[in-house]
């Protein structure tokens, strides 16, 4: 496993997040400035997600037909370039074409960097993907922070300043590749290598990606709805309903790095159904639960479970599709959590004629759907390494 390199790409992951986070932060400024609606600026997200996530499984298909390690770089520039020109568009359809082009960064580095980490991992590659989800939880967690932080100084046109993290990175992505490379793909002449002792499982990705479908309906329930929760059932405030869903966000770095430990000492299967089997049963419960205090309790093992399955899952669709490792990146990465995202206002449908209970008994049911579907998942083949002295990995200077 190349821990520099796992690192530099860890840490380029919580810069592309950290774009997607930081939109999140311009909502109230929108509203204040630019006299908004709440629906019109809150719809600045779903650009963001429809844009970003929708085509990532384009990006990994066209990435795994030759070496294309550049989209990790170029992606950074888009995103954080399309993150700074928000703020200085005049109008509302120019302020979604700067978000499209942010969005297409995002989209654009993902797969790229997904496959990059799955041909320097080695044999953990559970664990790598691991500190990949957590760099990307962290740009998320950070975006919004800096972002409030600028734009309160400098107003919307203060977006202008976020590109400078972006692009910096960017830069030492591109550096750094030279001296240790981070191959995207092996090439025509590794495939044909590794032809005869694996295969595309395309029967197995189906049902993986399912899973991750369910899990990430009931992430997006429990995300979008715990705060309100919290005020509502609870009867606490605003900065409570804040410290619970913070609290599920941190257990949950901690759940993704477990997760991925676990995942590369026992059974890939065996994470994912037991992680969503738990979570399944603490979301039926937090319902039935009265006092913050143990309510707060409980959030711990459900972050915990309901994040470790995430790397783990990610890695075995990239082992279920050895030859197409950028597809089932978009897929897993992409792909999945927007159809989450979507879910929401279903969701919240459900909370406005049914309360809370019903809402969280959803995304309850189909956590533990889907860990039953995980106990199906077969173990993938197992791959023959290329020989590295015969087939070199691409850097990012290669061109297409």
């Amino acid at each position: 496993m190349n821990r520099k390199a796992i690192a530099l790409l860890s840490g380029s992951h919580l810069m592309a997040d950290f774009t997607q986070g930081a939109v999140a932060a311009l909502i109230p400024f929108f509203v204040a400035e630019r006299h908004w609606s709440y629906a019109t600026a809150a719809s600045l997200l779903l650009a963001l997600n429809l844009s970003s996530s929708v085509v990532q499984p384009a990006f990994g298909h066209w990435a795994d037909q030759k070496s294309r390690a550049w989209l990790m770089p170029i992606g950074l520039v888009l995103a954080g370039g399309g993150l700074a020109l928000v703020g200085w568009m005049s109008s509302y359809p120019l302020v979604l074409a700067a978000l499209a082009v942010a969005g297409t960064g995002v989209a654009a580095f993902h797969p790229a960097a997904a496959q990059a980490l799955h041909s320097v991992a080695g044999a953990r590659r559970a664990t790598a993907m691991s500190f990949f989800g957590v760099g990307g939880s962290a740009g998320f967690a950070l975006g919004p922070l800096v972002a409030t932080a600028l734009l309160l100084a400098l107003g919307l046109r203060g977006t202008a300043l976020l590109v400078v993290p972006a692009w910096l990175m960017a830069a030492l992505l591109t550096a750094n590749l030279w001296r240790y490379p981070v191959g995207t793909r092996l090439g025509a002449r590794a495939r044909d290598a590794t032809a005869s002792v694996s295969a595309n499982a395309w029967g197995a990705f189906v049902l993986l990606s399912f899973v991750l479908l369910c899990r990430s309906v009931a992430f997006a329930a429990l995300n979008a709805f715990l705060p309100v929760y919290w005020i509502g059932a609870l009867q606490q405030g605003r900065a409570a309903a804040g410290a619970a869903l913070s609290l599920v966000l941190a257990i949950g770095a901690m759940g993704t790095l477990l997760g991925g430990w676990m995942a590369d000492r026992y059974a890939r299967k065996k994470v994912i159904a037991v992680g969503l089997a738990i979570a399944g049963l603490l979301l039926l419960a937090l319902p039935a639960v009265h006092q913050p205090r143990i309510a707060m309790a409980l959030l711990v093992p459900l972050g915990l479970c309901l994040f470790a399955p995430t790397s783990v899952m990610v890695t075995l669709g990239q082992e279920y599709l050895p030859d197409r490792v950028g597809l089932a990146s978009g897929v897993t990465l992409g792909l999945a959590v927007t159809v989450g995202g979507l879910a929401a206002p279903l969701l919240g449908w459900v909370v406005d004629r049914q309360g809370f209970a019903a809402a969280f008994t959803i995304a309850a049911l189909l956590a533990l759907g889907a860990s039953a579907v995980a106990v199906l998942l077969p173990r993938p083949k197992q791959e023959r390494e290329p020989d590295l002295s015969v087939v070199r990995p691409p850097m990012v200077g290669d061109v297409p």
